[in-house]
């Protein structure tokens, strides 16, 4: 099957290269039958799992039917059949650039997207520029609801690579989208995700700033994330470990997107080296409890698989 494939592909290049051609009674070359046949071993090459000949059909494609964008898109994904993801990224931005020139932006977000999910496996920092370029794109065309969707992927990425200050930016402008479609609930997520991470900055007055701007959202006072964020930045405050660890190992927080889950369950009060021990009555015998509050200690360990 895989051989009688292959034949196929090369039927198809040698006409391709007939209609490249000129002759006394053919002046020029028809372009268009060109790329045609080279689209048609493109995809005999693909039956076959010769992607890298695939590749180069998809990329002749192109190169002689300059309207199909989508043919250098392919011939990237050909690389990510064999595992070159930095060349099948590469292939597939020149493609976003040739959507855009060709006005066609939704098109080369979408791609861009794609890209991001292909490479994050294997190099967050490139995955999170392709998320943020695609998220650009979507928020030039006034498309908000992706673009929002899509900042939402790189702020993920760059808590879980921990560039925070970074996130807080982020996160800032995932909130402000948030709020002009009105989707006040997800404010609410943002504005949690927004202090666990000046938290973890250092930055008691940024996370305090959060929660007192959230406010004028529409229903967010007395709300359960409300409770919680006022809960938890009195307890860091007070430098009370109970209340801080009772926070953030919440439902509330701990079913949150796992890289904020795992920032709650990490978070730590200033000078605080683990949970406070509660006042309870020493046990039977006159033991002096220290075992039990180094127990206690432990809850802090591990975090979310």
């Amino acid at each position: 099957m895989a051989a009688q494939k292959i034949n196929e592909a090369h039927e198809h290049i040698a006409k391709a290269e007939k209609c490249l051609k000129t002759s006394l009674t053919k002046w020029k070359p028809d372009y268009d039958s060109a790329a045609s046949e080279y689209a048609k071993a493109a995809v005999c090459f693909k039956n076959a799992k010769q992607y890298e000949q695939a590749k180069d059909a998809y990329l002749k494609e192109a190169e002689y039917h300059t309207e199909n964008k989508t043919a250098i898109e392919q011939a990237g994904m050909m690389m990510k059949e064999q595992k070159k993801m930095p060349e099948a990224i590469q292939y597939i931005e020149k493609a976003c650039m040739m959507y855009m020139e060709n006005g066609t932006p939704d098109t080369a977000a979408m791609a861009l997207d794609r890209a991001g999910k292909l490479i994050e496996p294997i190099n967050l920092e490139k995955a999170v520029d392709l998320y943020q370029k695609a998220a650009g794109v979507f928020e030039n065309e006034d498309r908000l609801r992706q673009a929002v969707e899509l900042l939402g992927k790189a702020s993920r990425l760059l808590v879980r690579l921990k560039r925070l200050d970074e996130a807080a930016v982020a996160l800032q402008k995932e909130k402000n989208m948030y709020k002009e479609i009105e989707n006040f609930p997800m404010c609410f997520k943002k504005t949690t995700a927004q202090v666990l991470v000046h938290l973890h900055r250092g930055d008691f007055v940024a996370a305090d700033k959060c929660v007192r701007e959230s406010y004028s959202l529409p229903g967010y006072s007395g709300s359960e994330d409300c409770i919680a964020m006022e809960t938890l930045l009195q307890g860091y405050d007070e430098q009370d470990e109970d209340q801080v660890y009772r926070v953030c190992n919440s439902p509330l927080l701990k079913y949150m997107d796992n890289d904020y889950a795992k920032l709650a369950i990490s978070l730590r009060v200033p000078g605080g080296g683990g949970k406070k021990k509660k006042a309870t009555a020493p046990p039977e015998g006159g033991a002096s409890g220290a075992p039990a509050a180094a127990e206690e200690e432990d809850d802090y360990e591990g975090g979310l698989c």
